[in-house]
């Protein structure tokens, strides 16, 4: 459905607090991370400064709790209608800001493959009080 070059693969978990201030602002956050190396060999390199390219995948699962036994729930997780708003305004604001920007399909059951190039796999959740 959708692939990128050298870039970010953004698993984006939503919550029902999330709004899309919250999207917009992660977006910011992507575009400045200094993880890719500079001509030392540094993390000292944006996504944005290598002109990287973005695949953005909607996954609830990010939210699974798993204190309460064995089996996930997922109530931390946005519902759907939600989460799909303000997946698109993630998109949308992305799409502004990077050169590339590709999406999978919210809801859908997919295959996603990861070559990962590097030392870093990053959480970010933006903090209410950061926005």
């Amino acid at each position: 459905m959708a692939s990128i070059g050298r870039g970010f693969l953004v698993l984006l978990g939503v919550t029902a607090s999330d709004t899309e201030r919250d999207a917009a602002a992660m977006v910011c956050k992507i575009a400045k991370l200094r993880v890719f190396p500079d001509e030392q060999g540094k993390s000292n390199l944006s996504v944005t400064d290598i002109g990287g390219e973005l695949l953005v995948v909607s996954q609830f699962t990010l939210y699974a709790d798993t204190r309460g036994g064995n089996r996930p729930s997922f109530t931390n997780a946005a519902p759907p209608e939600h989460a799909n708003a303000i997946y698109e305004h993630f998109v949308t604001h992305a799409r502004a800001k990077f050169r590339k920007v590709e999406t999978g399909r919210f809801g859908a059951k997919m295959d996603v493959r990861l070559a990962n190039d590097g030392p870093f796999t990053i959480i970010l959740e933006m903090p209410q009080e950061a926005v």
